[in-house]
């Protein structure tokens, strides 16, 4: 099933936590690689995104700060729909960006409970990474 069409991209996906896990699009176009994740209730304080270890996308979004907590603590919920499904828990999504990009030039917006973040491409021709080795009769 390794070869299966809709496997190969998700080995890249290298941590998925949280109870309110931010599911995520990934789309790539000639320029660039695109992520597009859900994130209603956050606002751009809540989300972390990161580059970590080089090439992996690190997307991190923190729950109801502790004043918030306490402040609900104070009293006796008989039905909790709205806080269930806000999406305001804690999440971690970490993925594996490909060789190709330009991690210094990565760029993310949130708009409307949703977050883009756009990873460029570098499509500079690379050098080879074959290299001849001259072959003499004397070390």
């Amino acid at each position: 099933m390794a070869d299966g069409i809709f496997w190969h991209p998700f080995w890249r996906f290298r941590e998925w936590s949280g109870g309110s896990t931010a599911l995520i699009d990934w789309m790539e176009s000639a320029n660039a690689h695109i992520f597009k994740a859900n994130v209603p209730g956050y606002n751009k304080e809540d989300i972390k995104v990161q580059i970590e270890e080089g090439n992996v996308l690190s997307i991190k979004g923190e729950g109801l700060k502790k004043e918030e907590k306490e402040k609900k603590e104070d009293l006796v919920w008989h039905v909790a729909e709205r806080e269930a499904f806000s999406g305001k828990g804690e999440f971690l999504r970490r993925i594996e960006l490909p060789e190709n990009v330009k991690i210094d030039q990565v760029k993310a917006y949130v708009e409307n409970g949703l977050l883009t973040v756009v990873v460029p491409k570098d499509t500079s021709p690379k050098s080879s990474k074959v290299r001849n080795i001259n072959i003499t009769s004397r070390l």
